[in-house]
């Protein structure tokens, strides 16, 4: 993470915080102000996190971006210390800053903030985030002018991400698609598949298609060691509906050869976990499963080495950056086909299970685990040769800078 600069001290009077707002950025350069419900030094949103991240980093010189987001870490009651109320210089490119939502003087520097020069384009991260509805609402009200606003859903729109809460969702996009259409919103996707997605909800959407770039080495990971025993198995998310750890552990249930099976991700769903934790009470005695706690994004392609294989049955993902995380780390993928990487992970050696059953799953499982201690190492050389060559050919553009033509 690059180190921020703090340009807002803690007991700065009202007209240097006016002066520090105005000066941030340089005029004349095309200006975004985004919005996301989490980033760093958070980690519990997972790759949009680092997705924006990259996106900061790799933005043109011509560029000036302002990236709004949450005080504090997803679900997580206290704030960050000593950045809430704060806008943060990363660069001369770039600034975040970190609003309690429900602190009246943090919009009142935000506000001020915003409307010290013009705004070429609002780019929001989600679509049912409080961030992305009050901002969108503030340019409908004309209480902000702006170019053009780009939506960059984050998957929302699968079919499995809908299907959680559905009746709330409908009733929510019934209200609110006619006024993303009034304003002429853009939107942009991260694969094909999203694309269809978006459109499938929003016939008149124009969509721009960019995938996520993130900053994943393209190198594979060192030269893993053979290891007798068990099947290792990982799985590495946030312990919600939509990522499916509860077929992960039917299926590691259902299998007949020894295995370990270790969690790590923030528990988002209490009621979801107490039914995963159902499961695990009820496994045979051949299998060994433990939740392992949360994973800083530093942490994460470290504990992917660790393991034979990542068992992810999700019920959709617009991208997938742990998946690319785990193929760099020489880790193959068992997974559903409800991303854009299906190809890739069967091309690393890893399985698409079609569709994602926890027999299918237990069948696949079943065949890795009978594997030797060789044949798992030379899986794992496999999938990290293999990513390598795909990352190779596989550069994608700034998003923002794309959006700068898009949205003309």
């Amino acid at each position: 993470m690059k180190r921020l600069t703090r340009t807002l001290p803690r007991d700065d009077s009202a007209a240097t915080t006016r002066r520090s707002f105005r000066t941030s950025g340089a005029v004349g350069n095309y200006r975004v102000v985004a919005t996301a419900g989490v980033f760093e030094p958070g980690f519990r949103g997972g790759g949009p996190i680092r997705s924006l991240r990259y996106i900061l980093d790799t933005l043109p010189g011509d560029l000036d971006v302002t990236l709004i987001t949450r005080d504090r870490d997803l679900h997580s009651p206290a704030p960050y210390p000593g950045l809430s109320g704060r806008l943060l210089r990363r660069d001369d490119r770039s600034a975040v800053f970190y609003l309690d939502p429900y602190a009246p003087r943090h919009w009142v520097r935000l506000i001020r903030h915003i409307r010290s020069r013009p705004v070429d384009l609002l780019y929001v991260n989600s679509i049912w985030s409080l961030f992305s509805v009050l901002s969108i609402l503030a340019v409908g009200l004309r209480l902000v002018r702006v170019g053009a606003i780009l939506v960059a859903p984050r998957g929302e729109l699968s079919p499995g991400a809908l299907a959680i809460k559905a009746p709330k969702k409908r009733l929510f996009l019934a209200v609110w698609a006619p006024l993303l259409r009034r304003l002429q919103v853009r939107w942009q996707a991260c694969s094909w598949l999203e694309e269809k997605q978006i459109q499938a909800n929003m016939p008149w959407a124009q969509v721009m298609v960019n995938g996520n770039e993130s900053p994943i080495p393209a190198l594979p990971a060192p030269p893993v060691v053979a290891h007798d025993g068990p099947l290792r198995l990982v799985f590495v998310g946030r312990i919600s509906p939509m990522k499916n750890l509860s077929l992960a552990l039917e299926a590691v249930a259902g299998t007949t050869r020894p295995v370990d099976f270790d969690i790590f991700g923030p528990r988002e769903d209490t009621h979801y976990w107490l039914r995963c934790q159902r499961i695990i009470a009820a496994m045979p005695g051949h299998v060994r499963v433990r939740y392992l706690g949360e994973l800083e994004a530093a942490d994460v392609m470290p504990t992917f080495r660790r393991y034979d294989a990542f068992l992810f049955p999700t019920l959709g993902e617009n991208f997938g950056h742990v998946i690319l995380e785990s193929l760099a780390s020489g880790c193959p993928v068992i997974c559903s086909d409800e991303t854009p990487f299906s190809e890739l992970i069967v091309d690393t050696g890893g399985e698409v299970v079609r569709p994602a059953t926890a027999a299918g799953l237990s069948r696949v499982l079943d065949l890795l685990a009978g594997r030797s201690a060789g044949e798992r190492a030379e899986a794992k050389e496999t999938a990290g040769r293999r990513y390598r060559c795909w990352r190779q050919r596989n550069r994608e553009r700034n998003v923002l800078d794309h959006a700068r033509q898009f949205c003309r």
